[in-house]
C-alpha cells in the first residue's frame, strides 16, 4: 500500500498495476456479506449455497466491489479518491480459490485530472469480475 498518492502528471496510459492476488475464504465471504448487510443465504449458509447449485457459499458482488476498489486505492494512494466504480461479474468466488486482481491505466483525464482503470478479477474458472475504475488523482499543483 502507498503512503502517499500517485501524481496525476506521473501516471501514464498503459500504466499496468501491481496485481493483487486474494485468497478466498468462508470467513471474508461471509464477513463481506455481513459488513454490506447482503443476508441472502446463498452468501453465508452452506447448505442454501448448495440448494442453488453451488458447491459453497459465494461472494456477493458488494464485496467484489469493495475489492476491487481497494486494488485501485492501494495503487493510488491516501489521496486519490474513487469517483466510479462499474463492475460485472463472471465466474463466483468461492472458498479455497483466489482471486487475482489485475489492471492498467486505459485513459487520462486532464480537465479533472483523473484516469480509468480497466480491471479484472481472475480465479479457477476464469473472470470473476471485469470493468473500469475511474480515480481522481492529486495534481502537486
Amino acid at each position: 500500500m502507498s503512503s502517499s498518492s500517485l501524481q496525476y502528471q506521473d501516471v501514464k496510459v498503459g500504466d499496468a498495476l501491481p496485481e493483487l492476488p486474494i485468497d478466498l475464504t468462508v470467513s471474508l465471504i461471509v464477513a463481506g456479506a455481513v459488513a454490506s448487510q447482503d443476508y441472502t443465504p446463498v452468501h453465508h449458509d452452506k447448505a442454501a449455497a448448495q440448494s442453488a447449485g453451488m458447491q459453497d457459499v459465494f461472494m456477493n458482488i458488494l464485496t467484489t466491489n469493495g475489492l476491487v476498489s481497494r486494488f485501485v486505492t492501494d495503487w493510488a494512494g491516501i489521496d486519490a479518491r474513487v469517483t466510479n466504480v462499474s463492475i460485472k461479474l463472471g465466474t463466483p468466488n468461492l472458498p479455497g480459490d483466489t482471486m487475482t486482481l489485475g489492471g492498467s491505466v486505459c485513459e487520462k483525464d486532464d480537465g479533472s485530472a483523473t484516469v480509468l482503470v480497466e480491471v479484472t478479477g481472475k480465479n479457477a474458472w476464469g473472470n470473476h469480475v471485469t470493468g473500469t475504475v475511474r480515480v481522481a488523482l492529486p495534481t502537486g499543483a
